[in-house]
C-alpha cells in the first residue's frame, strides 16, 4: 500500500513545491497510486536524476521500485490526477488525467520546477471506466523516445523511471503491467484550457493564464492582455516544435489538443515513429485511417489546436466577442508564416547555410522532391551530405545548386559540414529496432534495449555504439504500424 517511505527513499532530495495543488477545487482530484503487487526496476534514468538533485543512485533496488511504482509517498508530495478535455481527432471530449498521477512538483537546484507525474499508477476519478493501468511495452517506448528527442535537442517531458508492478494488464492480449514516471515542465495542455471554457468558468480560465504566464511566460505577467500575449506566445512555440520534429523525421501520431503541451514540450509519445524512407503523408497510427497526423499534415493540425486554444479564451480577450474574435484570429492566420520562417531556420542547419536567402525554400524543396521519388532514407541522406560520404547520397544537379549557395556565402560544402554534423543526427530510433528491442525487454532481455539508448542518446556522435542502429527497416518488411498503447 502508498504510505511512508524508507529513510532512503525520504532523503533522495526531494523538493516539493506544489503549485497546481494550491489551485482551486476542480482543478484536480486527490488520489494515490494503486497497490501493485511486486513492483521491480526495468530502468532508472540516473543522468535525468542528478540533473534534478535527487540522489537516486543511493536507492537500493527495492526502495526504487517501491518510489517509482508509487508505494512510497515522500514527504512533501501531494498526489493529484489533473482534470482536462480535448479534442480527439477533431471530436470533442472531457477527459482528465485517467491513468495519471500526478506525485508532486519538483524544485531542481538551478531553480526549475518540474512535475513528477507517474503513468499507469491505477484508476482516478478521470479514468472513465479505464483501469488506470499501462503496459511495459508502451511506457518503454516512451522511455526511449522521450530520451532520445532530449539528445536530439527537442523540448520533450522525460522519463525518469520504468518499473514493472508484477501484475496483467489486459488490452487485445495480457500484457505486463509498468508505471513510467515523467518529467515534464507542467502537464498544462491546450485541453486544459478547453475543459474550463467547456464548463463556462471564466474564472477558472483566468486563474489558469495567471499560472501559465507565472511558470512559463514571466515576461508577459502584469500585461492588461495577457490572455492574448499568451496566446501568441504558445502559437510561437509550437511553430518552432513543429519545425523541429520534422528536422528529424518525428511523427507524432496523435497530435489531439490534450497532447500539446502550452509549455512547448513535446508530450505523449504512444504511436508515434520516425521516418524511413521520405514521404510526406507518412502515417504510421493504426487509427488514423484519414491520414489527419501524417508528417505533413502537422504544421496545419497545430494552427487547428491553436484555434481550439484560442476559441477556448475568447472570454478573456475581450467583452465584445466579435471583438474577441477578431483579435484570437490575427494571432492564429500568423502561424503559417512563423513556422515557415522556423522551417527555413531548421533546413538551413540541416544544409550548413549560414545566413537567409529568398531561394532556400526552393532549395530545400528541391532535396526533398528527389528524396520522395526515389524513396531515400531521410536521416541517412542528410547525415550522407554532412559528412561528405561519396556521392553525397544527392544527385548532381542538386548538389550543384547547394555547392552554388555555399558559394555565394563564401564558404564551400567542406567548411559548412561541422555546423551540418551538429544539426543531422547519425541516427533517431529507427522503428524496427525499437520493436526488437521491447520484444526483448519483454522476454527480460535489456540486451538490445541498453545497446538502443546507448545509441539514441549520443544522436550526433559517430562511434562504434551505432552499430546495428543506423539502417532503415529491411526491404520487403511491413509497413510499419503503431499503437497508442492505452
Amino acid at each position: 500500500m502508498p504510505g511512508s517511505p524508507s529513510v532512503a527513499a525520504a532523503t533522495v532530495g526531494w523538493r516539493f513545491d506544489n503549485t497546481y495543488a494550491r489551485l482551486p477545487e476542480g482543478f484536480f482530484a486527490r488520489v494515490l497510486p494503486a497497490p501493485v503487487r511486486a513492483p521491480a526496476v526495468v530502468l532508472v534514468n540516473h543522468a535525468l536524476g542528478d540533473a534534478m538533485g535527487l540522489a537516486t543512485r543511493a536507492l537500493s533496488a527495492e526502495d526504487a521500485a517501491a518510489l517509482f511504482a508509487g508505494q512510497m509517498i515522500p514527504p512533501g508530495a501531494d498526489p493529484i490526477a489533473q482534470a482536462y478535455a480535448g479534442h480527439q481527432f477533431g471530436g470533442f471530449t472531457v477527459l482528465g488525467d485517467g491513468r495519471a498521477i500526478l506525485l508532486g512538483e519538483h524544485r531542481t537546484p538551478d531553480g526549475r520546477l518540474l512535475d513528477v507525474q507517474f503513468k499507469g499508477s491505477g484508476p482516478t476519478p478521470y479514468s472513465r471506466r479505464g483501469d488506470g493501468r499501462a503496459a511495459l511495452g508502451p511506457m518503454l517506448r516512451e522511455y526511449v523516445v522521450s530520451e532520445a528527442m532530449h539528445a536530439l535537442g527537442i523540448p520533450t517531458t522525460r522519463s525518469l523511471a520504468v518499473v514493472t508492478t508484477g501484475e496483467p494488464v489486459y488490452r487485445d492480449r495480457v500484457l505486463r503491467g509498468a508505471v513510467l514516471t515523467r518529467v515534464a515542465a507542467s502537464h498544462v495542455r491546450v485541453g486544459t484550457f478547453e475543459y474550463f471554457a467547456a464548463h463556462r468558468q471564466v474564472d477558472a480560465l483566468r486563474t489558469l493564464v495567471a499560472y501559465v504566464v507565472e511558470r512559463h511566460f514571466p515576461g508577459l505577467a502584469g500585461r492588461p492582455d495577457a490572455a492574448l500575449a499568451l496566446l501568441a506566445a504558445v502559437r510561437d512555440t509550437q511553430a518552432t516544435l513543429v519545425a523541429r520534429w520534422m528536422g528529424v523525421g518525428f511523427v507524432h501520431g496523435v497530435m489531439n489538443t490534450d497532447n500539446m503541451a502550452v509549455s512547448g514540450e513535446t508530450i505523449d509519445y504512444g504511436p508515434c515513429a520516425f521516418l524511413d524512407r521520405y514521404h510526406p503523408d507518412t502515417v504510421f497510427s493504426s487509427i488514423d485511417h484519414m491520414g489527419r497526423y501524417a508528417y505533413a499534415q502537422q504544421p496545419g493540425i497545430a494552427q487547428w489546436n491553436l484555434a481550439r486554444f484560442a476559441e477556448a479564451l475568447l472570454p478573456l480577450l475581450d467583452d465584445s466577442r466579435d471583438a474577441a474574435i477578431a483579435l484570437a484570429k490575427e494571432v492564429v492566420h500568423a502561424f503559417p508564416a512563423r513556422f515557415e520562417a522556423a522551417w527555413l531556420a531548421v533546413m538551413r542547419g540541416k544544409l550548413g547555410l549560414a545566413e537567409a536567402h529568398p531561394d532556400d525554400g526552393a532549395l530545400a524543396a528541391g532535396l526533398l522532391a528527389w528524396m520522395e521519388a526515389t524513396g531515400a532514407d531521410f536521416t541517412n541522406t542528410f547525415r550522407a551530405l554532412a559528412t561528405g560520404a561519396p556521392g553525397d547520397g544527392a544527385p548532381a544537379k542538386w548538389l550543384g545548386e547547394w555547392r552554388a549557395r555555399l558559394a555565394a556565402e563564401g564558404r564551400t560544402d567542406a567548411d559548412a559540414r561541422d555546423a551540418m554534423r551538429r544539426a543531422n543526427p547519425v541516427v533517431v530510433p529507427r522503428n524496427h529496432v525499437v520493436e526488437a528491442a521491447l520484444a526483448a525487454a519483454e522476454r527480460d532481455d535489456g540486451g538490445p534495449l541498453t545497446a538502443l539508448l546507448a545509441s539514441v542518446t549520443r544522436p550526433y556522435e559517430d562511434g562504434p555504439w551505432h552499430d546495428g542502429q543506423r539502417g532503415p527497416a529491411p526491404e520487403g518488411a511491413e509497413p510499419y504500424r503503431t499503437f497508442c498503447g492505452t
